[in-house]
């Protein structure tokens, strides 16, 4: 059997380089995305280690000619797309009375519309390989449970987020037959550069351990096409269930 490829977006740092590094463990060829060429590139570096392909193209998830010149590179390089990690995203919070809504359309469009057209391009490559050997071509999108309970501040990341969680359940209504499924994973505060800002509300020992993230949506890649999971909320221990 070919070995499995993958395109994790947001891929330098954080989750999206924990994701890619354990693809690339586990015999993945990939394509990595970040905005920052020079991040981008250094963590290629690290992931070629593991002796498979690795093709780094930096793209910003809010403009749209780099979303979609991301899929077509990556389609050109490989032909093929076994699992799409829509990791990239932005965060931003503030009251609802007076949240920017200049700054609502930068969110929306980076959390939510880069993934819906960079899926929508990529959808006949997904279809393909999902016609092939391994049967099963899976989108997996980082959200966050602030997307499915509300929390002060985040009106707009967590509509951004609803938003994303929503595109990967319709998307298996329409496309999970044919073996192309997809999961919105929805973790609360992980401890990663975007809620560093948040430790002195939150002490980021008591957070997600990226890792953790990371081990399930590798995970997810390892199901058939026998079974959708169209969402998974991923909370922290103690007595805040269903709160970030």
């Amino acid at each position: 059997m070919s070995a499995p490829v993958a395109l994790v977006t947001g891929a330098s740092r954080g989750i999206g380089a924990l994701i890619a590094d354990k693809l690339a463990a586990a015999g993945w060829d990939l394509t990595v995305s970040a905005r920052s060429e020079g991040p981008l590139q250094e963590r290629a570096g690290l992931l070629s280690a593991h002796g498979h392909a690795v093709r780094a193209v930096p793209a910003d998830m809010g403009v749209e000619e780099d979303v979609v010149r991301l899929a077509d590179v990556h389609v050109e390089a490989y032909g093929r797309l076994d699992a799409l990690v829509l990791n990239a995203g932005m965060g931003s919070i503030g009251p609802f009375a007076d949240f920017p809504a200049r700054r609502f359309d930068k969110l929306y469009a980076i959390n939510v519309r880069s993934g819906y057209v960079l899926t929508q391009r990529l959808l006949p490559v997904l279809r393909k390989t999902a016609a092939g050997e391994r049967g099963t071509a899976k989108v997996i999108a980082v959200s966050s449970l602030t997307g499915v309970a509300a929390e002060p501040l985040n009106s707009a990341y967590g509509a951004s987020k609803a938003a994303l969680t929503s595109l990967c359940e319709t998307l298996n209504t329409e496309e999970s037959e044919a073996g192309v499924t997809a999961t919105a994973v929805c973790p609360g505060y992980v401890a990663t550069d975007m809620t560093a800002p948040l430790a002195d509300q939150v002490d980021p020992g008591a957070m997600i351990d990226p890792a953790d993230v990371a081990e399930l949506v590798v995970a997810l890649t390892r199901l058939g096409r026998s079974v959708v999971v169209p969402s998974i909320p991923m909370t922290r221990p103690g007595p805040h269930l269903w709160r970030a």
